[in-house]
């Protein structure tokens, strides 16, 4: 039990650093000039957790006492504010995937999913408007770009849900939801993958009209 309390102590104090050291443009609480455009919303998809996870915290790769090792590892970031650029401090983000063989913590996936990855995760937006995963570079499986589904709410009010995609990922122009967003929308919820030092980062500005 020690032991687990010590890797969720280790991850707060590594994600903590990590969105201290963001580039500056990522610390603003509010924007002067013209209103952000709203991130697009999104289907949920058929594979949202009917029962969350125990452990449904910011590490995907770790669920419990298992650690998952397949695929690459990324931290998956960004923001979150409304149109006026102002921050939603104490939202909650939530992402959910499939693993590296393209399976969810479902029923309707078969329960083929590997126990190790967490594929499940909440967050927490702080003051600045910052959030971070600690996840997989997501997957294409049946027909689909690689993608993560994200969903935002503040209380009990649902204020977003969408789906975050890989920047230049050849899936992306065969796959009908991509495809159906205008090209403002799809920079909105595309990002690249970028070496870092523990893996990949991606991040992401997500916006929404309260």
């Amino acid at each position: 039990m020690n032991t687990l309390l010590d890797r969720r102590h280790s991850l707060r104090l590594v994600a903590s650093a990590a969105l201290i050291a963001l580039p500056a443009i990522h610390l603003r609480a509010a924007t002067h000039g013209s209103p952000r455009r709203a991130t697009p919303t999104q289907t949920e998809g058929p594979f949202y957790p009917e029962k969350l996870p125990a452990d449904s915290d910011a590490d995907l790769l770790a669920n419990g006492s298992l650690r998952y090792g397949k695929g690459q590892a990324a931290w998956v970031e960004g923001t979150l504010t409304d149109t006026d650029g102002r921050a939603i401090a104490g939202a909650s983000i939530e992402i959910w995937q499939c693993d590296q063989d393209g399976h969810y913590h479902h029923p309707r996936d078969g329960g083929q999913a590997d126990p190790a990855f967490q594929g499940f995760g909440r967050v927490t937006v702080d003051a600045q408007g910052l959030w971070r995963f600690r996840t997989l570079r997501p997957v294409a499986y049946g027909g689909r770009a690689p993608h993560i589904h994200a969903k935002i709410k503040l209380g009990t009010r649902e204020l977003l849900t969408t789906q975050l995609y890989v920047q230049d990922d050849p899936g992306n122009a065969r796959d009908g939801i991509w495809r159906r967003l205008s090209a403002e929308d799809r920079a909105a919820v595309t990002s690249p993958y970028v070496a870092a030092r523990d893996g990949l980062t991606a991040r992401y500005a997500l916006v929404i009209t309260e």
